[in-house]
């Protein structure tokens, strides 16, 4: 895809990045370098600053790899992107219902505040879930193609949302 006609769809507003969660991040970083501890005392100083290195460029790689997480709205359909890759797509008049979740199974979407689209079923999954960063004009973009989607999303306060954890 040429470089206007990437910067013309993304003034039409028809692309939109995966929210990233900070708590999501930390929670890599726990697992990324938590498994370092006991064996610190075990190894050369050499061995441990390479390790460190190798897992840290890793670790980096994975966070970057997260801005690269998107959804595209095009031809009455819904891609899910990862480096500009297509990763699937269904059809927006397929889409029954939008609901809010927090479900942490593993998904194209880099935040726990998430969007639970249900689908009708045709293929071995009946919903997909997602984290598009300007949530309201993707729904309203989805709604403006299949007007028969029930929205349930909600932003309440709720005790454990102190404050909005996603960048």
């Amino acid at each position: 895809m040429s470089g206007n006609k990437l910067k013309k769809e993304i003034m039409n507003k028809n692309i939109f990045r995966s929210r990233i969660s900070i708590l999501v991040i930390l929670f890599m970083l726990e697992i990324f370098f938590l498994p370092i501890i006991p064996i610190i005392s075990e190894v050369s100083f050499i061995e441990l600053l390479v390790l460190i290195l190798v897992l840290s460029l890793i670790f980096v790689f994975s966070i970057y790899s997260f801005f690269k997480i998107s959804y595209e709205i095009n031809n009455g359909k819904l891609y899910g992107k990862m480096w500009s890759i297509s990763t699937g797509y269904i059809n927006i008049s397929e889409i029954i219902s939008i609901k809010r979740t927090y479900n942490p199974l593993s998904s194209a979407a880099a935040s726990l505040n998430r969007l639970c689209v249900k689908i009708k079923k045709k293929g071995k999954y009946p919903y997909i879930l997602i984290s598009p960063i300007r949530e309201n004009e993707f729904i309203e973009n989805l709604l403006s193609i299949n007007p028969d989607i029930k929205i349930d999303v909600s932003y309440k306060k709720r005790w454990w949302k102190i404050w909005n954890w996603d960048i």
